[in-house]
Parts: C-alpha cells; structure tokens; sequence
C-alpha cells in the first residue's frame, strides 16, 4: 500500500505543488519530454527517485502531450538487498516494473582497492546496463533523479578537481547517441525532496556502497556548500542561478567563445 502522508494535508498539498511545478517547468525549458515518449524511470530506492516517479505521474495525468512511464531498478547485488519492496511500490502506484540484474557490486568491491572512491566505476557500470535496457526495449528517454544540489556539487567537484567549468546537464544525448537523459528534477532543490520523501514515508533502500564510504569529495563539497547556505542564505540559489546565466564572452574559453574574431565583429557592425 502507499504510505500515509505524515504532516498536515494542507503543508504537502502546498509541497507537492510546487514541486510539480518545478519539475513541469523544467521539462518545458529543456523540452525533456515529447508527444509519444517512452519515459524509463531509473528507480533505485533512495530518496530522488521515489519523488521523480511520483512527481512524473502526477504531471502524466495533467500533461498536453501523451507519454508511457515505466521504473526501472537495477539489481547491483548488493548484499541484503531487499528485492521485494520496489516491484510492490510500483504495483501500488500502477506503474510498469522491471529488474535488470547485474553484479556490479563484487566487480567494484574486487577493483577499487579498500580505500579509494568506488563511485566512478560504479556510475559507469550501472549507466551502460540501464542504457542497454532502454535501447533493446525501445524507451525514448531516460529520467534520472538529480536534483538542483547535485548540479551545484558537480559544478565544484569539477572545479576543484578537474580544473573544468562544468556541471550536469539538464538534457543529454548519450554518446552513442541512442539515448536521451532527462533530469526533470533540475530546479529542485533537496531539501524539499527530502520533506517530501519524508511525508510520503517511502520506503528507502540504502546503497551499501557510496554509503559505506568515508571522506568522499562529494561529501566534502556537500559539507562546504551547507556550510556558505548557514552563513549566507540564498547563496546555493544564487550558484545555481549563475549556471543558468553563462556568459561565454567573460570567461576564458576560446572554444566557447571566438575572441580572435571580436574586432572583425566590430568592422562588420560599423559596416
């Protein structure tokens, strides 16, 4: 059965409307979601991707254009999974399941020395099963559960430890190009997916592997970002906002931006 809403009616009426229109806001920006899609929910169990399939379904009743929902999970065998509670969540809800089954588990537990970060080898791994899902069974988008705090924390990440300037994108064409992803949780931020969750009382699942590891840069920056949002309130927002107003002309990027061709542009004008 769907879990009771836990906090007064009214609060998560208010709630869940805003995060609809968040997410329907940023599926209209970035034109995620067309007329016949085949929307292939990745459904892990944590937090963000229970409340992207809630939020997709909602926004399925009430949407211009015709789309099909299904979730996905992938199970990495992890040790003590507990395989029942996703396929029971989405039979509750009425929402198409299936289980890919890969042991991704031992093969990072067996490569990645005790110690080091596990979580690029495990992204990679996990990314091209669900990318081979969705090509032989004919999904037209995969929607994945980021949400605004994770596209800040990648900006840093990349920044710091990668001397790029660079975050998630909202949209993005595999590089084989058979596959689209979609991140309709864009503009949210998760603090209020984590309310969310909370009043919906979903039935989390933990991952025994990023959550097993100490000292992970992403953590860090989480700490750091956290840390400004204390002392200067708004100033997650106003990072994020910054990504969405990029000014390639005041960087340093000649790929982005040709400044060899500025004074030409000026003869042209003045012409």
């Amino acid at each position: 059965m769907i879990p009771a809403i836990q906090e007064p009616s009214g609060n998560f009426r208010r709630l869940a409307a805003r995060l609809r229109g968040l997410a329907g806001k940023a599926i209209a920006d970035f034109g995620m979601i067309g007329e016949g899609d085949r929307v292939m929910v990745c459904l892990s169990g944590g937090k963000d991707s229970y409340t992207l399939l809630d939020l997709l379904l909602s926004l399925q009743r009430a949407a211009p254009v015709r789309f099909e929902l299904a979730a996905v999970n992938l199970d990495q065998k992890q040790p003590g999974f507990p395989a029942q509670v996703l396929p029971e969540h989405c039979a509750a809800l009425g929402v198409p399941f299936h289980q890919i089954e890969q042991d991704t588990y031992s093969v990072v537990k067996r490569v990645i020395p005790e110690g080091r970060t596990q979580c690029g080898l495990c992204s990679r791994l996990r990314r091209g099963a669900l990318y081979r899902f969705a090509r032989e069974h004919g999904f037209t988008r995969i929607a994945l559960g980021h949400h605004r705090d994770d596209i800040v924390e990648t900006l840093f990440l990349n920044l710091f430890h990668g001397g790029r300037l660079k975050a998630m994108p909202p949209k993005l064409l595999s590089d084989d190009g058979a596959n689209v992803v979609i991140r309709p949780l864009y503009y949210v931020p998760e603090r209020e997916i984590a309310r969310y969750a909370r009043a919906r009382g979903f039935p989390i699942i933990p991952c025994t592997l990023c959550g097993s590891q100490p000292n992970l840069q992403r953590e860090a920056i989480a700490r750091m970002l956290a840390a400004w949002e204390r002392e200067s309130p708004g100033r997650v927002d106003s990072i994020f906002t910054a990504l969405c107003n990029v000014d390639p002309s005041h960087l340093a990027d000649p790929g982005a931006f040709d400044f060899a061709a500025l004074e030409r542009r000026a003869s042209d004008a003045d012409g």
